[in-house]
């Protein structure tokens, strides 16, 4: 972890099909960035398993995973990450999407991680996401975007259990984005606000 035992990090945040999965990939691609996706988590857990059979109840009906196995999955995963020396907060950026996803966790992360920047995704086009996710869900197999009543859920989740927990931090963290240019255009935004950051904690552990 970062001098203060907490993953340096940045969150990518935004509504259901905003581009935040597309950005964080190619984010992942560029030397000291980490990329990880905690609904890439999820759908990489054998549903096999008991707490993949849980996630997979929760996902495929559009609902949030509950707080306490959301934040072990996610603990074991960036444990195994930087078991294997994919992850090395000393060096990385950590660009992490997907939490936290309520107030609550607003709290709970407090413990694993430092936020330097919120980069929030926005898009005013509710019905284009719609269509990105059917798109993904056929393009990638994703059952949780199949289902247009379970997508549209999960927008109102979004409003009304996600998007309050930008209100718990302090606006000068919040990098607004608008995401209905090219995804280079919108690259170039969030590279324009994370390089400081990235320079910033470079310097701190050198």
């Amino acid at each position: 972890m970062g001098s203060d035992n907490r993953y340096p990090c940045v969150l990518l945040f935004g509504p259901p099909g905003v581009g935040k999965g597309t950005q964080g990939k190619i984010l992942a691609n560029i030397p000291g960035f980490f990329h990880l996706s905690v609904g890439d988590v999820f759908r990489s857990i054998d549903i096999g398993s008991p707490n993949g059979k849980e996630v997979y109840n929760y996902l495929s009906r559009g609902e949030l995973v509950p707080d306490e196995l959301t934040i072990k999955i996610w603990k074991k995963a960036v444990g195994a990450y930087e078991a294997l020396s994919w992850y090395k907060p000393r060096e990385d950026l950590l660009v992490l999407d997907g939490m936290p996803r309520n107030l609550a966790q607003v709290d709970i992360v407090k413990e694993y991680l430092n936020i330097y920047k919120i980069i929030y995704l926005e898009c005013s086009d509710e019905e284009d996401m719609i269509h990105r996710i059917r798109r993904r869900a056929i393009r990638e197999n994703r059952a949780d975007d199949a289902n247009e009543d379970v997508i549209r859920h999960r927008f109102q989740l979004y409003q009304q259990v996600t998007r309050p927990v930008l209100d718990r931090y302090d606006p000068s963290m919040i990098e607004r984005i608008d995401c209905n240019g090219s995804p280079a255009e919108v690259l170039r935004s969030i590279l324009d606000c994370t390089i400081p950051v990235q320079n910033e904690h470079f310097r701190s552990n050198m």
